[in-house]
């Protein structure tokens, strides 16, 4: 297809650097300007948050983006106008705000090219969205974070037979956002205490690529399909967003995985909408529900800021959102747990939605298998696969 042959051309560029050094950003690409020294996954994180603030793809910055005619490195009008907004807004958060990230491009974009100026009598008039701040306050009376986390290992299965979990894994399907690549064939491997990988295969004939998570316990790689790189090391959030998973893969260190706790207001989550599918897989995925849950926060990996989400009656994991660092704001991932059944005396979700600025994995799992043995170059970097 037409982006092969940029993603090989980027992948080997990739390659050239150590797995023991962080890919930085100028290094992998050209003509990079402002967003310099920061490592690749990071820096892609950052293109996420522009396009998500802006409602643009890479076509609405980059010349011939999604052809085999494209030319990242060029200039064009609006890559020069993102690099005076990341200049503006550096500055202002630098003068006014000790450098603390206040101002982001989502503060004044929201989804749209060129912010609003003037308010709206729809807005004004009509109810107003109950938008929960990044950084939760706890409230006087609110329910400790340890009652909740213990709450949660009991639902589970409790901290004996969670401590004798040391492996699983599921199979299942997967549908991207928009029902892109048709139903994709998943395996989910982990083992204790920090080894976890997403393997998601697509038929050939989609066009789709494969999309693959894998963390070892110590490095982690992607491999995402229509990337301009196609695969590369994890050395940044997402490094300490994979390692985060890998731990909560197991829920009885939750507790050890986890400082700094404190815990919001008992509040409401309503689940991801499902992709837009007609597959028989799709219509198993409940859509648009709402749960009333206790809310915890706490530090993850190297500072990493993460909120869960448990549902009040039940007890159980039903949201992680958590939130990697970038020079333009933070970057949230969302993974939303649903469908949990008893697996040799544990709870585990057998529906993960996966949702990141550049797309959405909707996973339905058929079965789970716990204290398998797992070939350990399931974790390691992604192996060259074949096609169906």
């Amino acid at each position: 297809m037409a982006l092969a042959g940029l993603m090989g051309a980027g992948l080997a560029a990739a390659q050239t650097a150590s797995q023991n050094q962080p890919q930085m950003a100028e290094q992998v690409f050209k003509n990079i300007q402002v967003l310099k020294g920061i490592p690749v996954d990071d820096f892609m994180e950052t293109m996420g948050i522009m396009t998500a603030a802006l409602q643009f793809d890479c076509s609405d910055c980059h010349a011939n983006a999604g052809t085999d005619k494209v030319d990242w490195a060029a200039d064009t009008p609006r890559k020069r106008m993102a690099r005076n907004m990341v200049t503006m807004v550096a500055n202002i958060n630098k003068t006014n705000f000790g450098g603390r990230q206040m101002v982001t491009c989502w503060t004044c974009h929201r989804n749209r090219d060129r912010p609003l100026v003037t308010p709206t009598m729809e807005t004004i008039y009509s109810t107003p969205d109950l938008l929960s701040d990044d950084i939760i306050i706890s409230p006087p009376g609110s329910p400790s974070a340890a009652s909740i986390l213990d709450k949660f290992i009991q639902a589970s299965g409790g901290a004996q037979r969670l401590a004798g979990l040391t492996s699983f894994v599921g199979r299942g399907t997967s549908v991207g956002f928009g029902g892109f690549g048709g139903g994709g064939d998943v395996e989910i491997v982990a083992k204790a205490p920090d080894k976890r990988s997403t393997i998601i295969l697509f038929k050939k004939e989609t066009g789709r690529g494969d999309q693959i998570r894998t963390y070892d316990g110590r490095t982690g790689w992607v491999r995402t399909p229509l990337n301009v790189l196609g695969e590369f090391q994890l050395f940044g959030g997402d490094l300490d967003g994979a390692r985060f998973d890998a731990q909560l893969s197991f829920p009885g260190q939750i507790k050890q995985i986890l400082t700094n706790l404190r815990t919001g207001a008992p509040n409401s989550i309503t689940d991801l909408p499902a992709p837009d599918s007609q597959s028989s897989l799709q219509k198993d995925i409940a859509t648009n529900q709402t749960h009333s849950v206790n809310v915890v926060q706490g530090t993850g990996p190297r500072g990493l800021l993460v909120t869960l989400y448990f549902d009040r009656q039940s007890g159980l994991l039903l949201r992680e959102l958590r939130y990697g660092a970038s020079p333009i704001g933070r970057v949230p991932t969302q993974i939303d747990y649903a469908d949990y059944r008893d697996v040799s005396g544990v709870k585990l979700p057998f529906r993960i939605t996966y949702a990141w600025l550049d797309g959405r994995d909707s996973i339905v799992l058929r079965e789970i298998r716990t204290n398998v043995a797992i070939d350990e170059t399931k974790f390691g970097r992604p192996a060259p696969v074949k096609a169906q």
